[in-house]
């Protein structure tokens, strides 16, 4: 049970269920996980078995990866688990929302990852029509940001999370947290059903700073969640700005550019928003590729 005043949600960003017990033991709770094909890769059981040259038959890859999720699921029942479908660059929006169906039946507390990209915002528009709880990854702009939210109209809140991917905007010289504090800004007067999820998370000034400007979710690795735990769980300030120091932590990284905030009508239709971004599409080709590597 959590015994400290968190805002936000604290997901685990692992394919191994043995982190999941872990942290659960180490925090003393869990509030969801996500997953994807490249930690799926990662995963200690895929890993030997690739080493060894042994790989996966397709149907054997899709049946490890719902034994894993629903060990995950079954250790945090009233968590969210996200299930990634498997997407290249030709991926249609049938075939990415058929993936989904299937996988939304694996588990009952799944949320189903689609690629921010015109086909996965399709399959999306389609999910949230059946019911199904949706986590659009691979969030690189506001305006992606703003398509998710729009896609997803009429969504019960809990069921859209956007992932805004923090450390790969920081990799190409742009400050990853910007665009956390302008997403959050930009649904602050929104009906609140899309939440922000601040992932690709990669040490404890993204933890911390997310935190600070109220990402509703993060995702974080288990070694930060280590790190963290073993350190007490501190917490930003409660009157800290994206602009201010956080319990020694800096929000500002001066040698990272600004991303400035765009004004944006969240009620246009999804279509008129600007969606392209390189890093999505590198994304896409980076799980697919760890993905088929595990394949026979």
């Amino acid at each position: 049970m959590k015994s400290i005043n968190l805002k936000s949600k604290i997901f685990l960003d692992s394919g191994d269920p043995a982190e999941t017990k872990a942290t659960i033991e180490l925090l003393g709770f869990l509030d969801g996980q996500t997953t994807n094909p490249t930690l799926v890769a990662k995963n200690p059981y895929a890993r030997a078995r690739f080493e060894t040259g042994e790989k996966f038959s397709e149907t054997e890859i899709y049946d490890f990866y719902k034994k894993v999720v629903t060990e995950i699921s079954d250790l945090i029942p009233n968590g969210s688990v996200s299930v990634e479908v498997y997407a290249d660059q030709t991926t249609t929006a049938d075939e990415m929302f058929a993936q989904g169906q299937e996988m939304f039946t694996w588990i009952p507390n799944a949320h189903i990852k689609y690629p921010t990209i015109p086909a996965g915002l399709e399959a999306a528009e389609r999910s949230i029509k059946e019911n199904m709880r949706v986590n659009m990854t691979l969030c690189f702009t506001q305006e992606q940001a703003a398509a998710v939210y729009a896609a997803t109209r009429g969504a019960k809140q809990g069921d859209i999370f956007v992932s805004p991917f923090v450390g790969r905007l920081d990799d190409i010289g742009e400050n990853g947290m910007e665009l956390i504090a302008n997403i959050v800004k930009m649904y602050q007067t929104s009906d609140g059903h899309t939440e922000v999820l601040s992932a690709s998370i990669r040490n404890m000034d993204h933890f911390m700073q997310s935190l600070a400007l109220g990402a509703d979710i993060l995702t974080v690795p288990f070694a930060i969640l280590e790190q963290w735990g073993k350190t007490g769980m501190p917490l930003p300030k409660p009157a800290s700005t994206r602009l201010n120091p956080v319990a020694g932590f800096n929000l500002v990284e001066p040698q990272l550019n600004d991303i400035p905030y765009q004004t944006i009508d969240l009620e246009k239709p999804w279509t008129s928003f600007n969606i392209d971004h390189p890093l999505t599409n590198k994304g896409i080709d980076r799980f697919a590729s760890d993905w088929n590597a595990l394949i026979k």
